[in-house]
């Protein structure tokens, strides 16, 4: 005898009524394309990722444009291709190890500052954040129309959008800065202002990302800064 397919059936009664409900908000993961292609290298499209990460910095509406036909063609908001949260963790690690390098931290500060950025920084504060902002969005900006169906943001997307405005942040707050690291280490007023300047875009920059992320859905409203 084989065990039921889905935990929910073991539910009496409500079963039914509560699965659709919970897979519109908590997609299974294990269902997900975007986990299924994760092990398929093949399937992954870096070549389209590195184009995101360039319009993410040159032009963010273009890549927000491409996901709005992207939910024309496969109904979902959210990534379906793992590989630019693949490129984006290779970029932290690769920074990590470039900064303890300079510095000499070796391998314990080397696996401390790791540990610092990508779990805390990059992937904690994501969860948090998103988490926030799928809340936010889903309880006081969606507006329903009788004529249509009904949509909600997608968590993933909320998280997705997180990390297109973390690349940005990225690459100012830690790349740009890794560049001028040796006018940032002089005690002059040019260092201040330069690095004061560096992460203010990058503060700006993740900002801006979002906001662009969250008004790219034509079912929000009230989104202006």
């Amino acid at each position: 005898m084989s065990a039921p397919s889905e935990p929910l059936a073991l539910l009496p009664g409500g079963a039914e009524s509560l699965r659709p409900r919970f897979r519109r908000r908590f997609p299974r993961i294990h269902r997900s394309a975007l986990w299924r292609r994760l092990f398929h290298w093949r399937q992954l499209d870096f070549e389209f990722a590195s184009w995101q990460m360039l319009y993410l910095l040159v032009s963010p509406q273009r890549v927000y444009r491409n996901i709005y036909y992207h939910k024309q063609t496969k109904n979902q908001w959210a990534r379906d291709d793992p590989a630019f949260l693949i490129l984006q963790v290779l970029g932290l690690v690769i920074t990590t190890a470039s900064y303890s390098i300079v510095y000499g931290s070796g391998t314990n500060g080397f696996l401390k500052a790791l540990l610092q950025l990508l779990v805390v920084n990059y992937l904690v504060s994501g969860v948090v954040l998103a988490t926030l902002t799928w809340l936010v969005a889903n309880r006081f900006l969606r507006h329903q129309n009788v004529h249509a169906a009904d949509q909600q943001v997608e968590w993933m997307y909320a998280f997705d959008v997180h990390c297109n405005a973390f690349f940005t942040l990225f690459v100012f707050a830690y790349v740009l800065q890794f560049c001028f690291l040796p006018i940032l280490m002089k005690t002059a007023w040019i260092s201040l202002f330069l690095g004061n300047t560096l992460f203010a875009l990058a503060g700006a920059g993740y900002a801006f990302t979002t906001y662009l992320g969250f008004h790219a859905m034509p079912f929000l409203h009230h989104q202006e800064p």
